[in-house]
Order: C-alpha cells, then structure tokens, then sequence
C-alpha cells in the first residue's frame, strides 16, 4: 500500500524538476555559478527561477541584478506608502532610509543598463563601474540598517528584515558582476 504514494510522489518531482529545467535558468551554470556566492542557496533559490535568459555568465550578471534592482523597488515602495515613524528618531531614520535605497535602485539601474551594452574595447572600464555602483548600492543599504541604531521597535526590525534582504541578493549581484569580469570580454554576447 505504502508503494502507490511513493510512486506517486516520485513521479511528481521528477515532473516539476523537469518542468524547472525547462522554464528556469540552465540548472548547470546557476549552480556552478552560485556555489561560492555570498549567500549561495539564495542565489540558487532566485536565478534558478529567473524567467530569462541565463546561458552565460554575462546573462548570470545581469539577472543577479535584476533581481536586486526588483527587491530594491519593492523596499522602496515600502518605506515611502506603508511604513511610518512614531518617534522623531524613527521618522529621521526612515526618511534618511528612503534616500539611501533611492540611490540604491539609481545606481542598480546604472549597473544594468551598463551589463546591457559590454563592449570588448570598454569591458574593463564599464565592469568597473558596474563594481562601483553595486558596491555603493551595498553601502547603501548597509547604512539605511546603520540609521536605526538607537531605535526599538516594529519598524526597525521590519525595515531591518527588508532591507537585510536586498542586501543579500544585492551582494550576490556584485559576485557574479566580478565573476564576469574574471572571465573576461572574450564570452560577451555579439
């Protein structure tokens, strides 16, 4: 009796895995790509299901930051229509904070549009600004947390939750960006 929901339960994750490998991210490059990411099941969970095109590592890059520059806007969304400060700590705090992921998205969308239009004769200049901007988007984030110090409560440790989150994805980004940039203009995309 206990071989007909085994069976059953077989067959259907070998069909949703199946059906992942064909709507994903090739399975192959994704895991290799993200084992020595920062934060590697998160990169498997997120460029795993990204709808996309991902056959390279500039692909990789691009999708890693697409997926920081989403999670960015969302927390923006966030910070500026559902959250409010009770104290005048916690609006200062909040309000800075909106700055510092603002940024973040502007810088987010530079990098990509700069991975949407790598040239072999200014690889190395445009990866440099792409490490830049991600970088400062990272710093960002880190100093919206930074802001809260001091403050106790619902919204730090809401804010905190989310903004930790697209740090991490945006961490992530910044590895596969330096991933691309060690394997040189040699694998770009005509």
């Amino acid at each position: 009796m206990m071989t007909i929901p085994f069976f059953l339960l077989t067959i259907l994750l070998v069909r949703s895995s199946a059906a992942a490998s064909k709507h994903g991210a090739p399975q192959g490059l994704v895991r290799s790509s993200c084992v020595h990411a920062s934060y590697p099941s998160l990169c498997l969970r997120t460029l795993s299901s990204y709808s996309g095109p991902a056959n390279t590592p500039r692909d990789l890059a691009q999708a890693a930051v697409k997926v920081s520059l989403s999670r960015a806007r969302k927390v923006s969304n966030y910070l500026t229509t559902s959250v409010t400060g009770k104290s005048k700590r916690e609006r200062v705090a909040l309000s800075d904070c909106v700055e510092q992921i603002a940024e973040s998205v502007d810088e987010l969308s530079k990098t990509l549009g700069e991975l949407k239009h790598l040239r072999g004769e200014t690889f190395g200049f445009q990866m440099s600004n792409a490490q830049t901007w991600v970088s400062a988007a990272l710093t960002n984030e880190d100093t919206c947390v930074d802001g809260f110090e001091g403050v106790d409560g619902k919204v730090k440790s809401d804010v905190k939750r989310k903004i930790t989150n697209v740090a991490k994805v945006t961490s992530n980004a910044l590895y596969m960006i330096n991933r691309l940039d060690e394997s040189g203009s040699h694998r770009l995309n005509p």
